[in-house]
């Protein structure tokens, strides 16, 4: 049996590849692209059918962070010219998640930049659910603000959130070369803390980093093993003015091979293609729809997304369907096991639609016609030739600005 037929079956059985697996599939060539897709659509229509689950950003507060994460266009001394703004007021996000509930969103996304939120700051946000939750008491609310202090999980939790968006976002191995302000450690303890407290773990990556094969594996491993309920992939966008500015790794072929490796390792698991799709997917944005169940509507962070209207036209006519209100996101046994773990019953069953949630996460973002070597970051042949800065553009419109938003 070839590769990609014991991956298939793997997956239709709910286990997970072996390391080696994984990276073979990071390696296979743009000649068997399509073969990888379709792999992997077998596998997603197996958990999720044909329903995309659709998730809308928020963005509370903007800019100003004190960390230095090297990605993020929100970062201690990035020259990005983004939005920046501070606390928005309940009424105010609560407009703003009524026009991505408008468009389709199941799940809306509060997110904050920051290194952590006070207590002060957990009172806000609990403010902002309730706004959200009086206008449609059916929305789910995932949150993303940052480490987690002991406790805050669990206010977050009564107060009625969903989920808990952190990133790992690369390997434990690496964490050290793209932040220095927190460790791999404390956002592994952040994850904890909101699982702990009965929220649905929304955890990911970034890829385009410049990392390695191994690193992408490693940190999808690691995911699986924190038992994430979603995985967000960004694909880093590599904003004008931050550390990362010439890191133009990606292809739309890379892209949809590290797709297809996060649907292996996580056969009954949310994988969400976050940030970064428009700018590396491309006009392929459409076969990542074969491997991964949820996207987010509209813009992000601190970057345009394509109009709303056109994501939805996507989804139909790759013949797919948004994701009703009242479906389960996740298969039953996983649905089980998260209400379980909430001590509930089944409230936060559904994977977190928050996926580039984190205060770095949704505006970050992968590489090659061929596969590197194993021991070498992946580059894209021609990259850095075109590096297609024109792709990126920044959020001047929803949240924070006077203009409406792209839902």
């Amino acid at each position: 049996m070839d590769l990609l037929d014991t991956l298939t079956a793997k997956g239709l059985r709910g286990e997970i590849p072996t390391r080696e697996e994984a990276l073979a599939v990071l390696a296979t060539s743009d000649d068997e692209l399509l073969d990888v897709v379709a792999a992997a659509g077998k596998v997603r229509r197996r958990w999720f059918g044909r329903r995309v689950k659709l998730n809308y950003l928020v963005n509370l507060k903007s800019g100003l962070c004190p960390e230095d994460c090297s990605y993020c266009s929100q970062r201690l001394g990035s020259k990005a010219e983004i939005l920046k703004y501070t606390w928005l007021k309940p009424d105010q996000a609560a407009d703003a998640a009524r026009a991505g509930v408008a468009g389709g969103a199941k799940r809306v996304c509060l997110v904050a930049s920051g290194r952590g939120p006070t207590d002060r700051d957990i009172d806000r946000v609990t403010d902002t659910m309730a706004a959200i939750k009086e206008a449609d008491p059916q929305v789910e609310i995932c949150v993303c603000l940052g480490l987690l202090s002991d406790n805050q999980a669990e206010r977050l939790k009564a107060a009625g959130a969903d989920a808990y968006n952190h990133n790992l976002n690369t390997s434990e191995g690496t964490y050290g070369d793209i932040t220095t302000t927190h460790t791999y450690a404390d956002r592994v303890d952040t994850v904890q803390k909101a699982h702990g407290a009965g929220l649905s773990a929304c955890s990911g990556l970034i890829a385009g980093m410049g990392e390695s094969d191994e690193d992408l594996v490693d940190v999808v491993f690691a995911l699986r093993e924190l038992g994430s309920d979603s995985v967000p992939v960004n694909f880093l966008i590599p904003f004008e003015g931050t550390p990362l500015a010439k890191e133009w790794n990606l292809t739309p072929q890379r892209c949809l091979r590290i797709l297809a490796m996060v649907r292996f390792v996580n056969p009954d698991t949310e994988v969400r293609i976050a940030g970064g799709r428009e700018v590396h997917l491309r006009s392929m944005q459409p076969l990542g729809l074969h491997i991964a169940n949820s996207i987010f509507l509209g813009d992000y962070l601190t970057s345009e997304g394509q109009a709303g209207q056109a994501d939805l036209d996507m989804i139909k006519d790759a013949g797919f369907e948004v994701e009703g209100a009242g479906e389960a996101t996740l298969p039953r046994h996983r649905a089980d096991v998260a209400a379980a773990a909430a001590g509930s019953c089944g409230t936060a069953a559904s994977a977190c639609g928050g996926g580039g949630c984190g205060p770095c996460g949704g505006h970050a973002h992968t590489p090659e016609a061929e596969a590197a070597p194993a021991a070498q970051a992946p580059t894209a042949e021609g990259a850095a030739d075109e590096l297609r800065s024109d792709l990126v553009k920044v959020r001047r419109r929803g949240a924070g600005t006077e203009l409406a938003p792209n839902a």
